[in-house]
């Protein structure tokens, strides 16, 4: 796992490298747009872990293709992630980002949304640059992996955010990995990986085989996410504990709550789930963690992890690999970091 993690670590400081010095621009002697570029920075320059740059290169590697070829791309996934979480913690009201103030807490909720669509459009902007390495067809082919990844990302927050909108409870488990499949998935594993292995020239089976290994592995990863946000440590998970009660979000852990739980206790918790985030009390919140320990639903949803991480990598290890080796290694303990993390 340390050998993982310093890889991880090596990735990200590349990626950071190519975002803040080449790809976003620094400063304007416009005082509003010097504005606009300091926070388009803000997210990219916060400590995070680099998950999806190092799939992507590591992937390409894999694949027999050269990680310095997947550099831009994976700069751009990352690009993609930092916009999507300002508008994804506007959403959800968020207060917290990466241990710090959500960028709408730091500058309102109107320029924050700015910034946003403006690393939207340097994201499209940064991949038209593989063209000078990859060539005209690999570029457009990493164009369509990333409009598949935006509309699958899109879909899967509006769903999450329609059961909060229109009051609905009657869900299941497979409700649940539906929305994981399209909000998480592909944007966090199955695209990332697919990516790295367009730019190694890979196509066919092998991006089939990628897209199963990534839907299974990006649902225990939200799993294991929604799990950190109720148990783990904030200081090391840097966003605020127990925010998905706050936010009346419907993850495994509350729909096994509700599915085992006692009709008078199944209604209070629909009842206090309903609130919005402001009336919330701590009381509140006390009552269903106290329930979710209770019935050891965090136990159940991670075991449910564990199974999806198993089937992840069984399907790894069914890809025949065309390059290296340790980098295919890597992506199998990545797939069992995803549901071990405790960050």
């Amino acid at each position: 796992m340390t050998d993982l993690q310093a890889e991880m670590k090596r990735v990200k400081a590349r990626v950071d490298e190519l975002i803040l010095h080449q790809l976003l621009p620094r400063s304007s002697n416009i005082k509003e747009v010097n504005l606009l570029y300091r926070m388009m920075q803000d997210y990219p320059m916060r400590q995070a872990k680099g998950m999806r740059p190092f799939l992507c290169v590591t992937t390409c590697e894999a694949a027999g293709g050269k990680g310095d070829d997947a550099l831009l791309t994976a700069a751009c996934i990352e690009l993609f992630q930092n916009w999507i979480l300002i508008h994804d913690d506007i959403e959800d009201g968020s207060e917290l980002r990466r241990g710090e103030p959500a960028l709408h807490r730091k500058y309102g909720a109107a320029l924050a949304l700015n910034a946003g669509d403006a690393l939207h459009a340097r994201t499209w902007e940064a991949i038209l640059m593989n063209e000078k390495q990859l060539g005209l067809e690999r570029t457009f082919d990493v164009m369509k992996e990333f409009s598949h990844m935006v509309n699958e990302t899109t879909e899967g927050q509006h769903m999450e955010l329609g059961w909060v909108v229109e009051g609905r409870w009657d869900l299941n488990e497979k409700d649940y990995y539906e929305m994981c499949t399209r909000k998480t998935s592909w944007y966090t594993v199955a695209s990332p990986c697919r990516l790295g292995a367009i730019v190694a020239g890979e196509g066919g089976s092998v991006l089939d085989q990628l897209r199963e290994f990534g839907i299974s592995l990006g649902i225990a990863f939200q799993i294991q996410d929604d799990s950190l946000n109720l148990a783990g440590d904030q200081r090391k998970y840097g966003k605020a504990k127990s925010d998905d009660i706050l936010e009346g979000k419907r993850t495994l852990i509350l729909l096994h709550l509700l599915a085992v739980a006692s009709q008078s206790e199944r209604d209070k918790v629909i009842s206090i789930m309903n609130k919005k985030r402001e009336t919330k009390s701590a009381a509140d919140v006390d009552y269903v963690l106290s329930l979710i320990a209770r019935y050891d639903a965090i136990g159940f949803a991670r075991k449910r992890a564990a199974e999806l991480m198993k089937e992840a990598i069984m399907t790894l290890n069914g890809i025949r690999w065309k390059g290296d080796r340790t980098a295919a290694e890597m992506l199998t303990s990545f797939a069992r970091f995803a549901v071990e993390r405790e960050w």
